[in-house]
């Protein structure tokens, strides 16, 4: 996953994240995504340079427009990633549950 740094770069500024979310709504446009916000389309464009480079976005060439989508190859990688962190979450609380039934069995055998 040797892209992640990248990915996650693009992803800590709010603005990008709100690109991306527009672009789960589906295809759009540059002037598309920029209506919404309070900046100019050459901002938006580097944003979106941004998102390209790290893989979240791809570009098409329509005559003069150029549309965005995301891609998801990069979403799967993130949530490939994050499924690690899961699986591990999810052993640490099976073992803590262990650890507890143990302690709890020690507690009614020495009430006996």
């Amino acid at each position: 996953m040797p892209n992640l740094d990248t990915t996650f770069s693009a992803l800590a500024d709010p603005t990008r994240r709100a690109i991306l979310a527009r672009l789960a709504l589906g295809e759009a446009t540059v002037m598309e995504i920029a209506e919404p916000f309070d900046m100019s389309q050459p901002a938006v464009s580097r944003h979106l340079r941004v998102l390209e480079g790290a893989g979240l976005i791809v570009r098409r060439v329509e005559g003069a427009k150029r549309p965005c989508r995301l891609a998801p190859a990069a979403i799967t990688e993130i949530d490939q990633w994050l499924d690690l962190l899961r699986q591990a979450l999810a052993a640490n609380y099976d073992h803590l549950d262990g650890v507890l039934a143990g302690i709890k069995s020690k507690k009614r055998k020495a009430r006996r």
